[in-house]
């Protein structure tokens, strides 16, 4: 490892498997979203999704370091000064997910819920085209949110010379040492 780097444990085995069956429970969903032959799988993977949500939740609130809530909580203040960084180009540093990260951690948390909640009801009958539309709007949300989430690990790991990937997949971050190193973060 250079001199002015350093490891840091940063995800706990329970959020990596978390996140890993999330991205892969999800996907599931939205490729068999469009399939009748498919539903039985589409089904399985929405459930999935949300007893994924209900351990995240829990773990947010009872898991270890940067896994809480209390560790990422995106106020406006943090959010506002965290986007002004990156328009002046000099982006703070998290260890954690960063306020726009973890936005896009809560969005995703949510329109899941929606998708959930939405697709039981579509799958037993309740709540008509309403429920099918909200249904196709959280799922596609979350899809948006996707993209911007993905979009958001690719930036912050060039601006910052980390692999976040990796770091998602062993919970370490090789991370250079830097003047706004937030370890809160």
């Amino acid at each position: 490892m250079h001199a002015d780097t350093k490891s840091v444990r940063v995800w706990d085995l329970p959020t990596r498997i978390f996140h890993w069956s999330l991205v892969a429970s999800f996907a599931t969903a939205f490729l068999t979203s469009e399939s009748e032959r498919l539903r039985d799988i589409h089904v399985i993977a929405g459930y999935t999704l949300a007893g994924l949500i209900v351990f995240r939740l829990l773990w947010g609130f009872v898991g270890g370091g940067y896994s809480r809530f209390a560790e990422f909580l995106p106020t406006p203040r943090k959010l506002i000064d965290y986007l002004k960084s990156l328009i002046d180009g000099k982006p703070q540093h998290y260890v954690g997910h960063n306020p726009a990260g973890a936005v896009a951690i809560f969005l995703l948390l949510g329109f899941g819920m929606v998708a959930a909640a939405s697709g039981w009801a579509v799958y037993d009958d309740v709540g008509g085209h309403f429920m099918e539309e909200l249904h196709e709007g959280a799922a596609n949300g979350m899809m948006a949110i996707v993209g911007i989430h993905i979009a958001g690990v690719i930036v912050s790991s060039w601006l910052h010379h980390e692999n976040l990937v990796l770091a998602m997949i062993t919970g370490w971050k090789k991370m250079r040492r830097m003047n706004h190193e937030n370890p809160a973060g």
